[in-house]
Order: C-alpha cells, then sequence, then structure tokens
C-alpha cells in the first residue's frame, strides 16, 4: 500500500483492492480512483468532513433534478476523516482535448451550462452567493492566506487587499445583479470539471460539485471563459467562441462583471 493509502486509514472501502492516489486537493483531501470499479474516492481530515458532505449532497441533488453527474456509492464518516465515494462519469475531461476537438464540443458545453443555469433556482437547497463568498474572501486576505498563482497573471505581484479593495467598490451594484439573475451555478465552472465524451464530443456530466448553488450565472461563466483561452491557439479564436457562448446562451456579455468574478474567486480558495 502507497504512504497516501496508509495516510486514509481504514477510510478507504477494500483499502487492499484497487485504489491509487490521482490527485491531493483543497483542505488536505485526497483522490483515489479505483479504475477496476470505476469509482473515485475523497478523503478528508475531520476538520473538513463537512465540507465533504456538502459536496456529497450537492452530488445526489443533482443526480435527482435529472442532470448528468456522478452518484454517491458510500459515505464513511470516523474520528479520523470522512471517504466520499462516487461512481466515475464516462467520458474525458475538456481540458484535455485539442483546440479543434474543444471547438467540436464547445456547443454541447453551452448548453450543458445552459441546462444548469436553467434549473429551478428557487428549489436548490444549496447556496453561494456574494455575501457568503465575500465573507470568505475578506477572511482569506486578512489572515494572509490567499495563493497568487490563481490570480490572473496581471495581478500576482499586486497586494491582495487592494484587489479586495476594487471588488468591495463594485459590491454593491454586483450585488443587484445578482438578486435580479441569480441561477444554480457549478461554483468551480472550469474545463477539468466538465467531463466529454472523446467519440461524439458530447458532455456527459460536471464533476466537483463541491460549491454548486445559487448565485450570479457569471461566477460560472467568468471561469469557463477564462479558462478556455488556454486550449485556444489565439486570442481571434477566444474571442470567437466567447461570441459563440453568448449566442448561444443567449447573452450579451459583461466584461466588466466577467472581471470581477474573476478577481473574486482566487480570494475564496484559501491555501
Amino acid at each position: 500500500m502507497t504512504g497516501e493509502r496508509r495516510e486514509a486509514g481504514g477510510l478507504l472501502p477494500s483499502a487492499d483492492e484497487g485504489w491509487f492516489p490521482v490527485a491531493t486537493g483543497e483542505s488536505g483531501a485526497s483522490v483515489f480512483h479505483d479504475v477496476k470499479a470505476s469509482r473515485y474516492a475523497k478523503v478528508v481530515p475531520l476538520a473538513a468532513a463537512d465540507e465533504l458532505a456538502a459536496e456529497r449532497d450537492r452530488i445526489i441533488w443533482l443526480g435527482s433534478v435529472g442532470l448528468p453527474a456522478a452518484s454517491v456509492v458510500e459515505w464513511r464518516l470516523t474520528d479520523e476523516g470522512a471517504c466520499l465515494v462516487t461512481s466515475a462519469v464516462a467520458g474525458v475531461p475538456a481540458d484535455r482535448l485539442a483546440a479543434d476537438e474543444l471547438r467540436s464540443a464547445w456547443p454541447g458545453i453551452v448548453g450543458a451550462v445552459r441546462a444548469l443555469h436553467d434549473l429551478a433556482v428557487s428549489e436548490c437547497p444549496f447556496s453561494r452567493e456574494l455575501a457568503e463568498m465575500m465573507m470568505l474572501a475578506r477572511d482569506t486576505v486578512a489572515t494572509g492566506r490567499v495563493q497568487p498563482e490563481f490570480l490572473p497573471v496581471d495581478l500576482q505581484d499586486v497586494p491582495p487587499s487592494t484587489i479586495l479593495d476594487r471588488i468591495e467598490s463594485e459590491l454593491q451594484q454586483r450585488s443587484a445583479q445578482e438578486s435580479r439573475d441569480r441561477v444554480v451555478c457549478h461554483g468551480d465552472l472550469c474545463l477539468p470539471n466538465v467531463l466529454v465524451d472523446p467519440e461524439t464530443m458530447r458532455v456527459t456530466g460536471m464533476i466537483d460539485l463541491g460549491r454548486l448553488g445559487r448565485a450570479d450565472p457569471y461566477a460560472d461563466i467568468a471561469l469557463l471563459l477564462a479558462n478556455a483561452r488556454e486550449t485556444w491557439r489565439d486570442e481571434s479564436s477566444a474571442r470567437q467562441a466567447d461570441r459563440e457562448f453568448a449566442e448561444s446562451y443567449g447573452i450579451s456579455l459583461d466584461s466588466e462583471r466577467q472581471r470581477f468574478y474573476l478577481l473574486l474567486d482566487p480570494l475564496t480558495w484559501p491555501g
């Protein structure tokens, strides 16, 4: 058994079988893959158990409203920590697609985002609204836990307090927009969290749902379009993809609103 599996202790089900570590995530989370059984396990220390339980509940809820997602296979909670086992979602993460492949998958990705945002927001029991995100951002900045590499490149040398001040200056306007346009958001809508069938280029599901909840649609849109720029060959291709997204989604993109959420999001991932 590897060191990481040993540290997972008795939390991994059938720990003597085919679990292999694939990633280490936020809050000390470790992720394992059982290829043979087509399942994943996320293991966290006890201090992060409530956060993992919230992700579990979001996975169950999204499946209950008919959108493709993983299913919860098992939940374990001990004095040492918690383990969430989910079924694997077929497909490959969209960030692994080449530019031409992502172009083919793009209409389906936009459609999947639209389907998520079209869910009845009044029936979503989860929130990641601005009031909550701002509390987290203020705490992250005050305690010096901002991870600079998560910020836009042009701001990585700017003091986080300066970035927070800019966000605060727009908060009243953005809160009014959120109140008017609130939808069910993924909360971390980047390409690695969108799975695509490599043969058909259709979206097979979304993963990493720990931040799913009621929010401004731009909380998702800004992240997705910014992250996709890492795949497009040049700025012209990125702008064309943005136009196609806006046309298919049914909006006129607001660049200032996008920028606001690209500034806020990195302040809500404390290191």
